[in-house]
């Protein structure tokens, strides 16, 4: 009998068997929550992906107007030497850079100080620590929207802006009956794409990790005010410093991380941080001391974060 049992396809013993077979891949899957945790920050924390759109469509709104004077500008372009030349056609390319990468790195800076904190605010901590998720894994998720998803979507909205504005270019000088190519050469889109790609990835998420970590803990840690708590301690270190030891080492160290210092942005001084002088050379960010140092100090920033969130209770 119990053979029969066994070999009945609708035994309620077999129907049990085949579903925790069905469930248990999904159950063993370790990147699976974090998938979900980071969906999770994309559908709450829309401004991750609407302030860089929206700073696009400020800038192509601009780019637009100034279209009309297009044709008179680019023959006066034109007179000029190669040097000027490239400057004066890629100044508006460069400042959509800037601009999209500005909106994100404030995004990500204040994305950072709501990120634990909101969810203690609102008393919401209390469903997601009912879901299977380690503090861990919701931390990790939310570290990884600053360096990863938002500079990867900061990467793809400032490509399609500057495709878009090249295309418009294009269309007004061909109307106006003038060649494109010194446009089409000057601006180079393909290389300018792997610059701030390379930029993007190794000063805005890999360099500044551990400035976000320790947003993230602070977020984590502080019951109000977070983005004083998260300023005013550096602020008051560095003043300390000067006040005690007329020294300013806080301060350089500081200057170093903000600024990306000379392994994440090895490149002579230069009006536009991504163009000709820059110089693609991973190898030498990856081996340099500043860019590890500051991931040790991440990974403790996150370590703390996550401890923090699981005996923290709602504000």
């Amino acid at each position: 009998m119990n053979t029969m049992n066994n070999a009945m396809p609708g035994s309620p013993r077999n129907s049990q068997v085949n579903d925790s077979e069905r469930i248990a891949p999904a159950a063993l899957s370790p990147t699976r929550p974090l998938y979900w945790s980071i969906r999770r920050e994309l559908w709450e924390y829309r401004s991750i992906y609407v302030a860089p759109l929206v700073a696009s469509a400020v800038i192509l709104f601009g780019f637009l107007i100034s279209m009309f004077g297009l044709p008179h500008r680019m023959r006066a372009i034109l007179a000029l030497d190669p040097a000027k030349q490239y400057e004066a056609i890629v100044l508006p390319y460069h400042l959509a850079e800037a601009l999209i990468m500005g909106v994100a790195l404030i995004v990500g800076v204040f994305y950072c100080l709501d990120a634990l904190h909101g969810e203690r605010r609102d008393r919401s901590i209390l469903f997601w620590k009912s879901l299977p998720v380690s503090d861990l894994t919701t931390v990790l998720s939310k570290a990884i929207i600053p360096i990863v998803v938002l500079q990867l979507l900061s990467f793809a909205i400032t490509v399609a802006t500057q495709l878009v504005m090249l295309l418009l270019s294009s269309a007004v000088l061909l109307g106006s009956g003038m060649s494109v190519t010194t446009l089409w050469t000057q601006v180079s889109l393909f290389q300018t794409s792997l610059m701030l790609l390379y930029h993007l990835v190794t000063v805005h998420g890999l360099w500044y990790a551990p400035i976000y970590g320790w947003l993230l803990l602070v977020s984590g840690w502080a019951r109000r005010a977070p983005f004083l708590w998260a300023f005013l301690p550096p602020l008051a270190i560095g003043v300390v410093e000067k006040i005690s030891f007329n020294t300013t080492h806080f301060a350089n160290l500081m200057k170093y991380r903000f600024t990306g210092g000379p392994e994440a942005v090895p490149m002579p001084s230069d009006r536009f941080p991504i163009g000709p002088a820059m110089h693609i050379t991973p190898g030498h960010f990856l081996t340099s001391p500043g860019l590890w140092i500051g991931l040790l100090f991440a990974a403790g920033f996150l370590f703390a974060a996550a401890r923090l969130r699981r005996y923290r209770e709602p504000i």
